[in-house]
């Protein structure tokens, strides 16, 4: 378990930041593990098109992102937002033996056998491989992806900070659960990992958090020097995106009650004008009784008004519920705005 202790009152110890080697890493990821990012898998199909040396060297760097991902591709802590071309600057001034260390943490190694003898001789030539290998994908493929989410993930970042502000860190780190559990009482959150640490987030410290269009449904944490401390959490618009819409219980009504055959006969017959049940049900084909119940659905849903005249219960269709039900579906099928 990684345990974070941060008062909930230090909001100045919070920063955040994006990066789109990161999330050119993190979209790597998904490619060789589609199985656990159902929102990204149209980027997967759209990946196909990669060339094939670019293919076959995504899969031979699967090791450094399938499960975990090397934690000197963190955004800085400094709060500055470089691009592409200035983090692989940041990137190739990396210490050798520091990225011997990220590549060799992976549980599974590296099957090709030039990058094993890579990464024990020449970490640094194996770092320039990799980096290469981002250039090449970033050239094919990920510039024109950045372009599109760079917005949302700046987006994320200032919804992010307004909640902070209005409701303080914990309300944020409380919505990402069940990867990020939380007391705020008593001031630390945590996350279940095969790797046991405490961390004191003091006065001189920072808390990065980085959003992320290809992490969820995970979250991504660092909590070992030198790399910055923080949490790589999923951007508020793929959340919207992922979050299961709940259909309005009114149009659940309707449409159950017109589930029916019986009853959508009725109906029809309703629809030209009112009846009465005595007359509806020689027309349907059924009991009185059985015929009284399914009208009782239908005037339950709204669909029907019934009055009664002397002995007689008269049923008459309500258009509106009926000119209703098309937009409601439809507004309910329609894409989720943010």
């Amino acid at each position: 378990m990684i345990v974070f202790r941060v008062p909930p009152t230090a909001v100045e110890r919070v920063g955040f930041s994006y990066s789109p080697t990161l999330e050119a890493v993190l979209s790597l990821h998904v490619l060789v593990e589609p199985k656990h990012h159902p929102v990204q898998h149209e980027w997967v199909r759209a990946m196909r098109r990669l060339s094939p040396a670019l293919k076959r060297e995504i899969d031979v760097f699967a090791f450094a992102y399938r499960a975990y991902f090397p934690e000197f591709f963190f955004p800085s802590a400094a709060g500055e937002l470089l691009d592409f071309e200035g983090e692989l600057r940041r990137l190739r001034s990396i210490d050798p033996e520091l990225a011997r260390l990220e590549f060799a943490t992976p549980s599974i190694g590296p099957s090709d056998a030039v990058v094993a003898a890579l990464l024990l001789d020449d970490p640094g030539a194996l770092l320039e491989r990799f980096l290469t290998l981002l250039e090449d994908y970033w050239e094919e493929a990920f510039a024109r992806e950045w372009e599109r989410i760079e917005p949302d993930l700046a987006a994320s970042v200032s919804e992010a900070g307004r909640q902070i502000e209005s409701d303080g860190l914990y309300a944020l780190l409380r919505g990402l659960w069940p990867e990020v559990r939380c007391d705020a009482e008593q001031g630390r959150f945590w996350l279940d990992r095969p790797h046991d640490h405490e961390v004191q987030i003091g006065a001189d410290d920072r808390l990065l958090l980085a959003p992320s269009t290809y992490v969820w449904p995970h979250v991504r944490v660092n909590c070992d020097a030198p790399w910055p401390l923080g949490l790589i959490f999923p951007a508020s618009s793929i959340v919207r995106e992922a979050r299961p819409r709940i259909p309005p219980a009114q149009l659940v009504s309707v449409l159950r009650a017109l589930a029916d055959d019986t009853r959508l006969r009725a109906l029809r017959l309703i629809a030209e004008r009112p009846r009465t049940t005595q007359e509806l049900a020689p027309l349907v084909g059924v009991t009185e009784a059985a015929l009284s119940k399914q009208l009782r659905a239908l005037a339950d849903a709204g669909l029907l008004d019934r009055r009664r005249e002397g002995y007689y219960v008269l049923y008459r269709l309500v258009p509106e519920q009926i000119e209703a039900l098309a937009p409601s579906l439809g507004s309910f099928l329609s894409p989720a705005e943010d």
